[in-house]
């Protein structure tokens, strides 16, 4: 064993000094040289991209309605309980109403009293009517005796809406609800003093089934937007659907629909509000939640698109994206990018459908050295070693 610990390294200075070489590891060609390293590519192609936006927004209610008194009084009795569903026409408080029926049965005799007076002087203008056509009475008389009838049924036209009114005064001290929902907190307890004319609400009422998701998007985008669809780049959607990210990341299941955008810009922000509705059956959406709306605002026809992965940025910033070229070597591309739409981007200009854009493999190589291009497979793991993404060559 001595022996050959000592004789190994003669033999191989022996083997050195004759010109032999140890056999290098991974020699893949010809002349023990090394095969070109493979690279992942996906090739150009034009496509109709839906475009999509994540946007912030919030929640409001479907429809919102203040409860506030209509006539003046004390709250004797609160008849709901807070955070209920209540029905439209349910009452919710009563007022004192003693002064109301007061009014109700004064209007009343008010209007017996004119009744009354309607039936003689009507008989008195019918008895003037025939004494006037033989002379016994002067004309004057007679039309006296008219208009005295029919100042008496005006009377009675009077006390018939005043005591409407009194009877209506009265209804209105039961507050009802003026739309089904959800009712909020009372502000005002029983014994509190109210007026038809105070500012405060007694208590909130809104309809959460459906919701509104006011959606805020730039006035610069909707612009372009609109130019791209007055242009027929872009294709608008009939009925577009909208999904929601909620506050803790989740997403909310249901789907909703856009209805309309606001046709004034907020002059603070720039921005413009754009309404989706929403189904919410179990409450889960409160107004004044904040969420992020998922929404497709169009279909752009002949669309290239590339891997974000595969995009890069050059010393000044701008997009680079690496090609498999002739005799498949590598060449850097400028590119000219939009938007993204999904994990790539939405190229204008730099690269042409057939092109091989890599988006695996390209790290730490230049341009001009020979590659092992082959098809990209996103569901495979990259080798290690091989970072993925491109990178701008260096030393151009």
């Amino acid at each position: 064993m001595t022996f050959l610990r000592h004789t190994a390294p003669a033999l191989a200075l022996i083997l050195t000094a004759c010109g032999g070489q140890p056999q290098q590891q991974g020699a893949g060609g010809p002349g023990g040289q090394a095969a070109p390293p493979p690279v992942s590519y996906v090739v150009v192609q034009r496509q109709a991209v839906p475009l999509t936006s994540e946007l912030p927004g919030r929640l409001s209610p479907y429809e919102s309605s203040d409860v506030r008194p209509q006539v003046n009084g004390i709250i004797l009795e609160r008849l709901f309980t807070e955070g209920d569903m209540v029905r439209q026409g349910q009452p919710l408080y009563r007022i004192d109403a003693a002064p109301y029926r007061a009014a109700v049965a004064s209007a009343r005799a008010a209007l017996s009293r004119a009744q009354a007076t309607i039936a003689s002087t009507e008989a008195l203008a019918r008895r003037y009517g025939d004494l006037v056509k033989i002379n016994a009475i002067s004309k004057q008389d007679y039309e006296n005796a008219v208009a005295s009838a029919a100042q008496a049924r005006a009377d009675v036209a009077a006390q018939q809406a005043a005591l409407r009114t009194a009877e209506i005064d009265l209804a209105r001290t039961t507050i009802r609800a003026p739309i089904s929902g959800r009712i909020g907190r009372s502000i005002y307890t029983t014994g509190a003093l109210v007026s038809a004319s105070q500012a405060d609400a007694l208590t909130t009422i809104q309809r959460l089934d459906p919701i509104y998701v006011d959606i805020q998007q730039s006035s610069a985008d909707v612009l372009k937007l609109r130019q791209a669809i007055m242009a027929g780049q872009v294709a608008k959607d009939g009925n577009a659907k909208v999904a929601l990210k909620l506050e803790d990341g989740n997403d909310y299941g249901a789907q909703g629909t856009l209805r309309f955008a606001d046709v004034t810009v907020d002059q603070t922000t720039g921005s413009q509000i754009i309404r989706a509705l929403f189904p919410n059956p179990n409450g889960l959406l409160l107004p004044g939640m904040f969420v992020r709306a998922h929404l497709i605002e169009g279909t752009q026809q002949n669309a290239m698109l590339v891997p974000q992965r595969a995009v890069s940025r050059d010393e000044r910033g701008n997009p680079v994206v690496l090609v498999v070229g002739a005799e498949n070597k590598i060449e850097p591309r400028p590119i000219q990018t939009s938007r993204t739409a999904g994990d790539s981007w939405i190229v204008t200009g730099g690269v042409k459908p057939g092109d091989k854009v890599i988006v695996e493999g390209a790290m730490m190589l230049r341009p001009g050295m020979p590659v092992t291009p082959q098809p990209w497979n996103p569901n495979a793991k990259p080798a290690q070693g091989q970072p993925g993404g491109a990178t701008p060559a260096q030393g151009k």
